[in-house]
């Protein structure tokens, strides 16, 4: 099949940026997508022309790197699939494929593709970990934990921290990562302790990394890959609510 990709192509946070189009002959439909930028990278190279800069790691949709905004869609328009785990066969030949970065102001872009997103990593050093002492593996597993409970904090234990919400939220809001990060530990005893805390520090952190507000529109929970609910939302800004209450 053949297929016109259209790349953004920036060389740095502080440098314009713009669309340039690349035209792609011999794709095959079995091809995943990021196997498809590797081919083109190669025939950029062979040509003397500077390779597509993009983010991946493990290629198994466990890591979240690869963040790509595929024809306006947050990882493409398969719905609970990666970047790298969407494949040419969803498309058609003769497509015009747009791909661009994240797009938000606390995910600066480093280069072409490539985004910035550490911000996550300080809202999490900000309150999304449990300080106290629950004891060894073994200890923590004597405490009985129903298993609503348990399966509903794995549920939201399987965020990768991707930044799809982010990306497609027309205020470029964290509430759904921010959200998921603190109810996988809410609904386990060991965390619970903690709650209340978490809640204010995480949100007080993505206030300040310039994220902006959610407003319902439930983008995030369209595309995650993860398939994560917005009831993460809900239940985070009721904690914080009641932190913000017993703290005046």
């Amino acid at each position: 099949m053949r297929v016109t990709l259209h790349v953004w192509r920036q060389n740095g946070p502080d440098d314009k940026g713009q669309i340039v189009r690349y035209p792609l002959d011999d794709v095959s439909e079995h091809m995943s997508f990021l196997e498809m930028l590797d081919v083109l990278n190669e025939t950029l190279i062979e040509s003397g022309d500077e390779p597509v800069a993009f983010d991946h790691d493990c290629r198994e949709g466990i890591c979240g790197a690869c963040s790509l905004m595929i024809n306006g869609v947050a990882h493409g328009p398969q719905a609970g699939t990666t970047a790298c785990q969407l494949h040419m066969r969803s498309f058609k030949d003769g497509d015009e494929i747009y791909i661009e970065p994240w797009r938000a102001k606390a995910f600066p872009v480093i280069k072409d593709l490539v985004v910035d997103r550490s911000a996550f990593d300080r809202i999490i050093s900000a309150g999304g970990y449990v300080s106290v002492n629950t004891g060894s593996a073994q200890d923590a597993n004597l405490v009985p934990i129903g298993k609503d409970d348990a399966d509903e904090a794995f549920d939201y234990a399987t965020c990768i921290g991707c930044g799809a919400c982010v990306a497609s939220c027309k205020n470029a809001s964290a509430m759904l990562f921010v959200g998921a990060k603190f109810s996988h530990l809410e609904k386990l005893p060991q965390g619970q302790v903690e709650a209340d805390r978490r809640a204010t520090a995480m949100v007080e952190q993505m206030d300040i990394e310039g994220f902006g507000n959610c407003t319902n529109q439930y983008e995030c929970q369209a595309v995650c890959p993860k398939e994560i609910k917005v009831d993460a939302i809900a239940r985070l800004n009721r904690a914080f609510s009641r932190s913000t209450v017993k703290n005046g």
